[in-house]
């Protein structure tokens, strides 16, 4: 077995295609992809292994999260559905989703003062996270963001890492915050401490919503480690003088 870093995961990952000896039309999980990484490389983490399948995945439009090669070399599997993928077929299958291709045009928002979706909200904090916590920055590694990191088959909506290298795990609300997202976060920052954080890295959670409800206060004024935030936008308007002849 090679070392680690003598190859990157996303090579690792068409090895692997190569050892299941998976042929056109034959599918595999992601939990069997999990599985050959824990028996031929067991210090790539789950999250890293979901994300790479997400970014080797031509129909997935968050693979763009994480820059697949404009060669088309990651253009490598297509996924079926939630857990399920197979080898992508050029010849059959659609053109693999690049940053090429048209984006889904949806309807503005009427609301004023906030985020017309929840996306919107994402990439903007994505790349001004010091919004937040003043060092605070987005996960990086082999490629793959923190932007929609997977975790378990669902998706965080941002994972930071902090001056001191514990994760944070941030969820958002482009309107009002409820209760109930506690018990998501919670979930989020449990799979992150089980499967992603090294022994010892301290893994928090933060939400940032439109406003905060009472009950979402309530809720998070017993638990350790979770933090909240509102956002407001706002636009200033200023003349422009003309220079005009004569």
């Amino acid at each position: 077995m090679a070392p680690l870093n003598q190859k990157p995961v996303r090579l690792l990952m068409q090895d692997m295609a190569v050892s299941m000896g998976l042929t056109p039309g034959q599918s595999f999980t992601r939990e069997q992809a999990i599985q050959w990484f824990a028996e031929h490389y067991p210090n790539v983490k789950q999250g890293t292994i979901a994300a790479h399948l997400i970014r080797l995945s031509t129909n997935v439009p968050t693979r763009l999260h994480y820059s697949p090669a404009s060669d088309g070399s990651d253009d490598r599997f297509f996924k079926i559905d939630a857990t399920h993928f197979r080898l992508y077929e050029p010849n059959t299958d659609p053109a693999p989703i690049t940053h090429g291709t048209p984006p889904i045009v949806e309807p503005a928002n009427d609301e004023s003062g906030e985020f017309a979706y929840e996306h919107d909200l994402r990439d903007y904090l994505a790349l001004n996270l010091h919004l937040i916590e003043p060092s605070l920055k987005l996960y990086s590694d082999e490629g793959i963001t923190g932007v929609e990191f997977p975790v378990g088959g669902r998706y965080i909506d941002i994972l930071a890492v902090d001056a001191k290298g514990g994760y944070v795990v941030i969820e958002l609300k482009v309107s009002k915050g409820y209760d109930r997202v506690v018990g998501q976060l919670l979930r989020y920052v449990s799979w992150i401490k089980q499967h992603q954080a090294d022994p010892g890295q301290a893994v928090r959670g933060v939400i940032v919503a439109k406003a905060i409800s009472e009950d979402l206060q309530l809720a998070c004024s017993e638990i350790p480690g979770v933090s909240l935030f509102e956002y407001e936008l706002s636009v200033k308007i200023r003349p422009v003088v003309v220079k005009r002849n004569g």
